[in-house]
């Protein structure tokens, strides 16, 4: 059985169990929140070493790290076509001129050769919502390559523009229920990728607003799809950073990330580091 692998880049992951942890904190202000594509690159090309061997669940620690599922992505893609399963609170395919942004990543993984469709389960968030429609990419949800599947969001405005890939459901069982059900006969190899701000705050918490699964949920839509899941990866630990980088500075203010008072950091950690365990347990 292959072990997860720790991408190290904050100090956030916990004893998970075996593992082999990749030490690479050097990166964190370059690739934290928002990096440019040449960065991105260069941090690819830096562990392409120990990407392409054999390796289980990867853990990338924050959710402001979900970026960098798009390498992970793409190296899986080019072996074989692929659907791309999110558990994730946000849609993350915002739009985002300057790079790339850890909301912003999910576009570009759909257009990437040889990936099927994106499905980003679990949005509870607003950024689905009618108040910021504009800010999605809009054109990969007109031709089918992300869906959003959302628990209680306003998605009205989708409907109007003809945009058929957003689903909404007054509850996580039955989106799970719903969408176990359309993948049951489908044969695609799946990349599994789960940002933890999903879970309602009463399973875990994060830096970020947080959506309305519960674990049982998360746990269900991986028994149900596993024959499919050839790799898989995780976010949304908890860390504490402040930017030399104004510019992020900004951005993650716009984006009001609730912070943990420093108090809060060892028991916020503990609890991730058992829910990782029975998520690496599942996927394994």
């Amino acid at each position: 059985m292959s072990v997860p692998l720790i991408l190290d880049l904050d100090d956030s992951i916990g004893d998970i169990g075996l593992s082999d942890r990749l030490p690479l904190q050097h990166w964190q202000e370059r690739l934290r929140f928002s990096c440019s594509r040449r960065d991105l690159q260069r941090f690819v090309e830096a562990i392409a070493p120990v990407l392409m061997a054999t390796h289980g669940t990867v853990m990338m620690g924050s959710g402001d790290f979900h970026h960098l599922s798009l390498p992970l992505v793409e190296l899986e893609a080019r072996r074989r076509p692929l659907r791309v399963v999110v558990l994730d609170n946000h849609p993350d395919n915002m739009r985002f001129p300057f790079g790339v942004h850890c909301g912003s990543w999910v576009g570009r993984a759909a257009a990437l050769p040889g990936v099927v469709d994106v499905h980003v389960l679990g949005i509870s968030s607003a950024d689905a919502g009618s108040g910021h429609a504009w800010e999605n990419q809009l054109g990969v949800l007109r031709n089918g390559r992300v869906h959003y599947w959302c628990v209680d969001v306003d998605t009205t405005w989708a409907r109007r523009r003809g945009i058929a890939g957003i689903h909404d459901f007054d509850s996580p069982s039955m989106l799970v229920a719903e969408f176990v059900k359309r993948m049951r006969r489908d044969p695609t190899q799946i990349h599994f990728s789960i940002d933890k701000d999903v879970f309602s705050p009463e399973v875990v918490r994060t830096n970020w607003d947080q959506g309305r699964f519960h674990l049982d949920d998360a746990l269900t839509l991986i028994s149900a799809l596993k024959p499919h899941i050839v790799s898989s990866d995780i976010t949304g630990e908890v860390s504490l950073y402040r930017y030399r980088s104004l510019f992020k500075r900004l951005l993650s203010r716009i984006d009001q990330q609730p912070e943990p008072a420093p108090g809060e950091i060892d028991a916020w950690q503990r609890e991730q580091a058992e829910v990782n365990r029975q998520l690496i347990a599942a996927l394994a």
